[in-house]
C-alpha cells in the first residue's frame, strides 16, 4: 500500500489549494476539525485519526474530533501536558512516529474507550498557531506502518497551516460561549428580580410570609407547568392593572 497519496508535485499543489481554501473559509470549529481529519486520511491512508485541542481554562489536552465515531468521548478524554505520547508532543512541540507496537512506547497512555490505542502504528503531529502548540493530530494504522519523510512532512504542513484557522475558530467558539453565559446570567438575574417582586405582591395581597409566598409561586408553577418567571410576570401585570384601575376608576 502506498504510504502517501500526494506523491506528485501536482498533487501537493492540490493539497496546498485545499488547505488554503479551508483556512480562508468561514467554517465552524467542528467543520474545520472534520476537514483536518479528511485531509489527514488522504495524506496517510490511515485507519483512524484523532484531533486533540488544548483547553484554555484547564490547560488540558482534550479529544475534540475523530474519524472513528467517539461521540460520547469527545470532550471527555483528557490528558495533561506531558502525559502520554500526545502530551509529550505538546510539551516538546515535536513529531512522534511509531511504526509498530506503539503501545510498548514508554510514553504511551492507553484509553479503554479508544479502539485506536490497540493499533500497531502511531503518528502524532502538533497543531501550531503562531509558533505555539494548540493541539495534536494523531494518526493510527492497524498494521505496522513506516511513516516516511514525505508523509510526516505533509502532515506537519497541515498542522502548521491549519493551526491558525483552528485557533481562530476556537476563539470564536469561546467568545460565543461567554456571550451566551453572560446572557444566561442576565436572564437569571431578571428572573430573580421578577420573582422577588411577585413574592412581595403576594405577601401584601394575601398576608403571607416570604416563605409562604415563594411556596405558593413554586406550587402554582408546577401545577400549571409554567416557568416561575411567566407566573411572576402574570402576577406583576395583574397588580399593575389593578393599581391603574384603582387610580383611574371608570
Amino acid at each position: 500500500m502506498a504510504t502517501v497519496t500526494f506523491e506528485t508535485p501536482t498533487s501537493q499543489v492540490s493539497l496546498l489549494h485545499r488547505v488554503s481554501n479551508i483556512v480562508s473559509s468561514e467554517l465552524s470549529l467542528d467543520e474545520m476539525l472534520g476537514e483536518i481529519i479528511g485531509l489527514t486520511v488522504q495524506v496517510t491512508e490511515c485507519d483512524a485519526c484523532l484531533v486533540y485541542l488544548i483547553e484554555r481554562e484547564s490547560s488540558e489536552i482534550v479529544l475534540r474530533a475523530s474519524q472513528v465515531p467517539h461521540q460520547g468521548d469527545l470532550g471527555n478524554i483528557r490528558l495533561k501536558v506531558g502525559e502520554g505520547v500526545t502530551g509529550w508532543v505538546v510539551e516538546h512541540q515535536s513529531v512522534v512516529a511509531l511504526p509498530e507496537n506503539a503501545a510498548a512506547d514508554r510514553r504511551f497512555k492507553r484509553f479503554q474507550a479508544l479502539i485506536e490505542d490497540t493499533y500497531e502504528a502511531f503518528l502524532s503531529v502538533p497543531l501550531v498557531s503562531r509558533g505555539e502548540v494548540i493541539g495534536v493530530i494523531n494518526v493510527h494504522h492497524r498494521e505496522p506502518h513506516y511513516h516516511d519523510t514525505d508523509e510526516i512532512a505533509l502532515l506537519t504542513f497541515i498542522g502548521e497551516q491549519m493551526g491558525g484557522a483552528i485557533a481562530k475558530s476556537v476563539l470564536e467558539e469561546e467568545n460565543a460561549r461567554l456571550q451566551e453565559e453572560t446572557a444566561e446570567m442576565r436572564r437569571q438575574l431578571e428572573t430573580r428580580k421578577l420573582v422577588e417582586r411577585a413574592k412581595g405582591i403576594l405577601q401584601f395581597r394575601h398576608n403571607l410570609t416570604e416563605e409562604e409566598s415563594y411556596l405558593r409561586l413554586r406550587n402554582e408553577s408546577r401545577r400549571l407547568r409554567r416557568p416561575m418567571r411567566e407566573l411572576a410576570e402574570a402576577i406583576i401585570l395583574s397588580e399593575d392593572l389593578s393599581r391603574k384601575s384603582e387610580a383611574y376608576p371608570q
